[in-house]
């Protein structure tokens, strides 16, 4: 099957609601998460031109719709990826909450459709269904989600919904609705990506095993009359020279013991999710085979649920396995790295400017004035020569 390839890409950082670390499995250099560090990163990410940034949900998390309503008016151009959780939420409640948050936001929300692969997690929020039942609620929400944020009056009496007399008061700012974005992994997922999302989300996974995935969601979007854009997500962790890039990711799984990194595995394994199982897969919980593939490293996955893999090398490596993607037809890419505010800049620094973005970022000065001595000092004189009056 033929495809395009973007001439540009899209990129995103992401706010760590859940807490941020120097150190992969334990506390040792973490951080709490508050808002004035929250809006650290969020102020940085938008600074350094990055078009958006992820918030991600789950009972680990702080509530990202609670966030990104605070980080919104602290920024000006960034926008915010947020969750809405089909099964959690009826879909008029959330198209209101989505109205309301683009419009505040002056039209900078992004949409993460979250079905939720943790059986023992949904069941602490009241969901009791099997992953295809759960799928099967994501379709119905998003019939009445899309329609009313279209500004249609809605009617529906299904399965799992019934709604009567569902519309919106206020409209959001995007039309007809703020994008939708989406990531699975299993058949379920891939017909609902198809048939009802914009951007298809993929994990950090080797390049072939990406061209697959991709390849199958085209197929099942033509078959349907549609077209879907691609995006991934990945940790990043640059640094000058690939020998420093490659000793920072030792570092940061450094302090595992192997006892912690069962546990996670043991966790992982017992979700339903067919993206996790495909994350875990890639390393097998060991240490000894972390690159997968050249430069992609799994270590994150050791003990991380989600996107466990990371971009690792100098920055035109890292440019260049980022084109690697680009090429398949990969036109989003949302990043993060350990810690999350050092990492954007070193990452908004070295890499965003090598990047073919279709969206600005800001212009860097050639030079920078830093004085004779190490600093400026009287402006931008050198002191004169002391006159004896004598």
């Amino acid at each position: 099957m033929t495809y395009s390839v973007p001439d540009k890409i899209k990129a995103l950082w992401f706010i760590p609601t859940h807490g941020d670390s120097r150190y992969l499995g334990t506390s040792e250099g973490g951080r709490a998460v508050d808002l004035p560090y929250l809006t650290l990163i969020a102020k940085a990410a938008d600074s350094l031109g990055f078009y958006g940034a992820l918030l991600p949900t789950g009972r680990s998390c702080e509530d990202s719709w609670v966030v990104a309503s605070a980080l919104a008016p602290q920024t000006e151009r960034l926008r915010f990826l947020v969750a809405v959780r089909p099964g959690l939420q009826s879909p008029t409640l959330a198209a209101r909450m989505t109205a309301t948050l683009d419009r505040i936001s002056n039209g900078r929300l992004l949409i993460n459709v979250v079905t939720g692969g943790d059986p023992v997690e949904n069941q602490g929020d009241g969901i009791f269904l099997s992953h295809a039942e759960r799928y099967e609620v994501t379709r119905e929400f998003l019939d009445v989600y899309k329609a009313v944020l279209r500004g249609e009056t809605v009617e529906h009496q299904g399965k799992h919904f019934r709604i009567s007399d569902g519309r919106l008061l206020f409209p959001p700012v995007q039309t007809p609705h703020p994008p939708l974005y989406f990531g699975g992994s299993s058949a379920e997922a891939n017909d609902v990506a198809a048939q009802q999302i914009d951007k298809y989300l993929t994990w950090g996974e080797p390049p072939a095993q990406v061209a697959e995935k991709l390849a199958t969601v085209r197929a099942l979007a033509e078959k349907a009359g549609r077209q879907v854009s691609f995006g991934i997500r990945l940790h990043v962790i640059v640094r000058p020279t690939n020998a420093e890039a490659w000793a920072a990711a030792d570092e940061l799984i450094s302090r595992l013991d192997d006892s912690t990194i069962a546990a996670a595995q043991g966790v992982f394994a017992r979700m339903d999710s067919v993206g996790q199982a495909r994350m875990s897969k890639l390393h097998g919980g060991r240490r000894d085979k972390l690159e997968v593939s050249p430069n992609l490293w799994a270590g994150v996955g050791l003990v991380r649920g989600g996107a466990g893999t990371a971009l690792v090398g100098d920055p035109d490596t890292v440019a260049e396995r980022i084109d690697e993607y680009r090429r398949l037809g990969i036109d989003t890419f949302i990043f993060s790295g350990y810690p999350h505010l050092e990492e954007a800049f070193r990452f908004g620094e070295l890499v965003l400017p090598r990047l073919p973005l279709d969206h600005p970022i800001p212009g860097r000065a050639d030079t920078v004035n830093t004085g004779p001595f190490g600093e400026t000092i009287a402006g931008d004189h050198r002191p004169a020569s002391r006159v004896n009056e004598d």
